[in-house]
């Protein structure tokens, strides 16, 4: 990989370099983000996954005490046997890293599917933007547990996390190449000492059998039955649910996943596949450490242990280390910690860069310069350092928006999973997927409630995306909004038969009933109008609006002669923005300055700024001449716009 820097090329050049106009930063990887083989990009959304080892087993303790195990039981059931199905199903309808988002993007019309992608993005953008604060602030609570840890690092925890942070988005500036090396090599080191942790705990139990009887006997002495157990974990389930954290971000880097040879955009098998091996790899790996850390920490550490303040509080299995194994190995464990909490990170940053990407562009909700990576990278690395400052680098403060933006993820992908087998005729799957489902609205739910301020900080990270996504598309309005534009052979031969009289004279014709006497009232008017010589022919351009919440498309002109009239054809999203693409395209297809013939519209020039923006209509003339100015500055190569 090239190493570019701002000084060599200039800091446009390196900002925008590797930048696809027409997709995602990862749609398409280039070799700068050449596709890896699955378990590389495991490990790089395994750094969010698997690092909830560092607090899960404390968490589960709080929540359910000595019913601990039996509630991680649970959640590794609800892993093995709903989320993951759920993900595997995602992998296969949404294969291009859009997600569960582009499934329910597909079932609202118009601009009620648009807000509904906005809402849901506003959910994403939360999730992962904690994420990367989150985890940089626990990272740095490990740094200030260990007993090594330097006294400047005390008191001053906004400014290591701010490091932290900058650190992060600094591995992404590099390149999406390294953050995965960076990541396989955190995995694998971390795996490993928590193999040496918990294993030596297991042998500590069994050299100690007395440990489990005490266990059980409280936890017989607690719970009547075993149905009073299972309902207690039931109950503080939602509690333990962040533990299936990681699985959007499996499915948002789809496009980092190698596939074969013969993958296509429309059919790529091999990467389907390989993003299922690495979702089934990454919930067993994770579901055998859960199980086990749950049950070494609860029979070996003390319950008061787990309470706010005490040595194991967000960090057991660290204790453990300490504990068992000494400060010296204990130390190197907590590097290993910290490290991986820091580059968690990492997999949220990365399902930024491939989804964000993907839908505000596309609507006209960001600027063009949003598909670039670096660019991306910088703007989401100052809003967490905003966020940080805002909570104060406190892991507990953003916990509740964390769970919230993780459980919405999980519940719309329940949601569109169940829906999209539902469709597909398959009644009993369909069945599993609802019931889900609902377990994600209740777990949603109780979150909601328990910790309202959750709710509230997602709601800020929506509102911040709708009126920013607003104000984007009102400045955006005035663009081309063609990604191309093509002729067939029948438009091609009209535009030369016109083009011979030296003028191409285009009218621009709101169809109706294309009937004889439209084209003829139409072409009268406009000649009678406007003052088109009498010998020179002229064609209508006929736009038929599409979707108009869609910002953008490819523009297919079809030629007709109907009526004896010579008719250019086109379907596309705003009429004005269209027929200046289309009068650019023509102007370089002859050689020759087309002119375009328009009536003026009757009506409040207010309600016709509205009709533009939100319908695509309004008052065309004046908005075409406007998209052309602002497309061509060179006068003397501008079609002329004539309004009668």
């Amino acid at each position: 990989m090239t190493t570019d820097t701002p000084t060599k090329h200039g800091l446009r050049s390196w900002l925008f370099k590797g930048w696809d106009r027409n997709a995602g930063p990862h749609a398409q990887p280039s070799q700068q983000h050449a596709p890896h083989r699955w378990w590389q990009v495991m490990c790089l959304t395994g750094v969010d996954y698997f690092s909830t080892l560092g607090y899960q087993p404390g968490i589960a303790a709080l929540a359910a005490g000595a019913l601990s195990p039996i509630a991680t039981l649970l959640l590794v059931a609800m892993t093995l046997f709903g989320a993951l199905p759920v993900y595997r199903r995602v992998a296969r309808e949404s294969p291009n890293g859009e997600g569960s988002i582009a499934m329910l993007e597909r079932l609202l019309p118009w601009w009620a599917g648009k807000v509904l992608v906005l809402v849901l993005l506003g959910f994403v953008a939360t999730a992962f933007m904690i994420t990367i604060t989150l985890s940089a602030s626990d990272a740095t609570a490990h740094i200030e547990e260990n007993p090594y840890a330097p006294g400047f690092v005390h008191g001053n925890q906004v400014i290591v996390t701010l490091v932290l942070v900058a650190a992060l988005g600094a591995v992404f500036l590099k390149g999406f190449a390294e953050a995965i090396k960076i990541a396989v090599g955190l995995v694998g080191v971390y795996l490993a000492l928590n193999v040496v942790v918990i294993g030596v705990g297991l042998w500590k139990v069994v050299g100690h059998p007395v440990k489990v009887t005490d266990w059980w006997g409280l936890l017989t002495t607690q719970h009547a039955s075993p149905i009073a157990m299972v309902a207690l974990a039931v109950l503080v389930f939602p509690k333990l649910a962040l533990g299936l954290s990681g699985f959007e971000t499996g499915v948002a880097v789809m496009p980092q996943v190698k596939g074969d040879a013969s993958d296509t955009r429309a059919k790529p098998t091999g990467r389907i596949r390989g993003t299922k091996r690495l979702l089934t790899t990454a919930a067993l790996i994770m579901s055998v450490f859960l199980i086990c850390s749950s049950f070494v920490t609860t029979v070996l550490i003390p319950p008061k242990a787990f309470q706010a303040g005490g040595q194991a509080n967000g960090r057991a299995l660290a204790y453990l280390a300490h504990e068992l194994l000494g400060n010296g190995f204990g130390t190197v464990y907590d590097l290993s910690s910290i490290a991986i909490l820091w580059f968690a990170g990492a997999s949220a940053m990365a399902g930024l860069l491939n989804i964000v990407p993907r839908y505000l562009p596309r609507y006209g909700m960001a600027p063009e310069w949003t598909r670039a990576v670096r660019p991306l990278v910088l703007l989401f690395g100052a809003i967490a350092v905003v966020v940080t400052f805002v909570f104060d680098a406190n892991v507990d403060a953003q916990g509740g928006a964390y769970a919230t933006g993780v459980l919405v993820m999980m519940l719309s992908a329940a949601f569109s999973a169940t829906l999209a087998v539902w469709r597909q005729g398959l009644r009993k799957t369909a069945l599993g997927f609802g019931f889900i489902t609902v377990v994600f609205v209740y777990t949603t739910l109780d979150n909601v409630i328990e910790r309202p301020s959750g709710a509230a900080i997602a709601g800020m990270f929506i509102g911040g995306i709708l009126v920013a996504s607003l104000f984007s598309r009102i400045f955006r309005s005035f663009e081309l909004r063609a990604t191309g534009v093509h002729f067939d052979a029948k438009a091609l031969d009209l535009i030369a038969e016109a083009s011979a009289s030296g003028t191409v004279r285009i009218v621009a014709n709101e169809p109706n009933e294309r009937d004889a006497a439209e084209y003829r009232e139409k072409e009268y008017s406009q000649r009678f109008q406007t003052h088109i010589p009498s010998d020179d022919p002229v064609i209508f351009l006929e736009v038929n609006l599409s979707d108009s919440s869609d910002f953008s498309a490819a523009l297919n002109v079809v030629g007709k002669i109907r009526h004896d009239a010579r008719v250019l054809e086109v379907d596309s999203p705003a009429v004005a923005n269209t027929i200046a693409a289309v009068l650019l395209a023509v102007r370089d297809k002859a050689g020759a300055l087309p002119h375009v013939y328009f009536n003026w519209t009757e009506g409040n020039p207010v309600a016709h700024l509205f009709k533009f923006l939100v319908f695509g209509v309004g008052e065309v003339a004046p908005v075409t001449r406007e998209v052309l100015r602002r497309a061509e500055p060179d006068l003397a190569r501008r079609p002329a716009v004539h309004v009668g």
